[in-house]
């Protein structure tokens, strides 16, 4: 007889950045779910997003979600399918989706703990450790805070880093991007980030101008949904073309394959809806020669990329992994050492949040830093 979902829990953790990404996000949000099925088993997830919707996101796994999963096989497959068509007619992605992950990770951890085993070692590793990459959100920083970030990054022994775009002139946009490459040597690779900033026009006139600096990739420069564009943009671009942060389905990034519109596709584990559509997505990109680079959560995508089999790098923002910012229950199941992310092996994701968050160390003072304080909230 399967086991059968017996209940869901959730509480939403505050925590202010060490290093702010800008007064739009000085801080991240964590809605922590706990699940436990009917032969005594508990599984830890989470839901997360660093700006907009937390107490929503919480709310649709109070009140819709929770009721909808009790009794269900404790299979994140067949779970996520029937509450994808549930929640469907709520929007098919965005928050409905981040929502769905806290359900997914939770149903992995279980099935990973029960099996004596990491998520990894469920799934079957077939990386023995992945490149991880330096990034930083980092646009407002002064150009000497951002050099010195960049510094940071090559004494860390990053062979690869990412920085923002996106200035009001692209003069400052030009001289940002050299600063950095000229800090970095001409051998490690540079990607740039533009944030969904910039129109075509306007891409096309940059593409001219930061093309020469060697670029690895050019993120997200155009409205993530604007197809036709991107489409367009590919086709006539020097610079290969990543996007997917804020693409939500398998549906959407078919969509971007299937045009030509993409280089390098980045599902961000949780706002696709947990590692059963991730997974779904790679597969759909590997089918088609498309490379993947999984979009923030080091913790979790570091552990999924170990099991992938094509080699993919890991984005590490500078001091926003969670066991940085202190709301982990232990030590963070990877481990990263010279640019290279391995996975400490416990079982389930291989960790859990902690209570009452650890105070934060503090940040550096050359980087403007978040005001406030923790706040958690509680279901219960």
């Amino acid at each position: 007889m399967p086991a059968r979902i017996m209940g869901l829990t959730t509480r939403l953790i505050t925590v202010p950045l060490l290093r702010s990404w800008g007064a739009e996000a000085p801080e991240n949000h964590v809605i922590v779910t706990e699940l436990t099925t009917d032969d005594g088993g508990t599984g830890h997830g989470f839901s997360w997003t660093p700006t907009i919707g937390p107490q929503a996101v919480k709310a649709l796994l109070d009140y819709d979600i929770a009721p909808f999963i009790l009794g269900l096989e404790a299979n994140p497959e067949i779970v996520w399918d029937q509450l994808w068509k549930r929640l469907h007619e709520a929007g098919g992605g965005g928050l409905t989706t981040i929502a769905m992950a806290g359900v997914d990770l939770a149903l992995w951890d279980v099935k990973a703990r029960q099996a004596g085993a990491s998520v990894t070692g469920l799934l079957g590793q077939r990386q023995e450790s992945v490149e991880v990459y330096g990034s930083g959100v980092n646009l407002h920083y002064t150009l000497d805070q951002l050099v010195e970030q960049a510094r940071r990054w090559v004494a860390a022994g990053h062979n690869a880093v990412k920085i923002k775009v996106g200035k009001p002139e692209l003069r400052e946009d030009a001289e940002r991007v050299a600063a950095v490459r000229q800090v970095i040597g001409p051998d490690r690779l540079l990607m740039i980030d533009a944030n969904q900033r910039w129109d075509l026009a306007h891409t096309f006139r940059a593409l001219e101008v930061l093309g020469e600096y060697g670029l690895e990739w050019l993120e997200e420069p155009i409205r993530a949904d604007d197809l036709w564009a991107y489409r367009r943009l590919r086709k006539q671009s020097p610079v290969p073309i990543a996007l997917g942060e804020n693409v939500h389905t398998i549906y959407r990034f078919r969509d971007f394959i299937e045009a030509e519109a993409v280089d390098i596709i980045q599902p961000n584990i949780v706002r696709v809806g947990g590692i059963t559509p991730f997974r779904r997505i790679v597969e759909l990109a590997r089918s088609n020669s498309i490379r993947v680079a999984p979009h923030l959560l080091p913790e979790l995508s570091g552990q999924l990329a170990l099991t992938l089999a094509e080699a993919v790098s890991v984005e590490d923002v500078e001091d926003a992994s969670f066991e940085q910012l202190g709301i982990l229950d232990g030590p963070s199941p990877v481990r990263i050492r010279n640019s290279r992310l391995t996975s400490s092996g416990r079982p389930g994701l291989g960790f859990e949040f902690s209570g009452q968050p650890a105070p934060l160390p503090a940040p550096d003072s050359s980087v403007p830093d978040s005001k406030g304080n923790r706040i958690e909230y509680s279901n219960s």
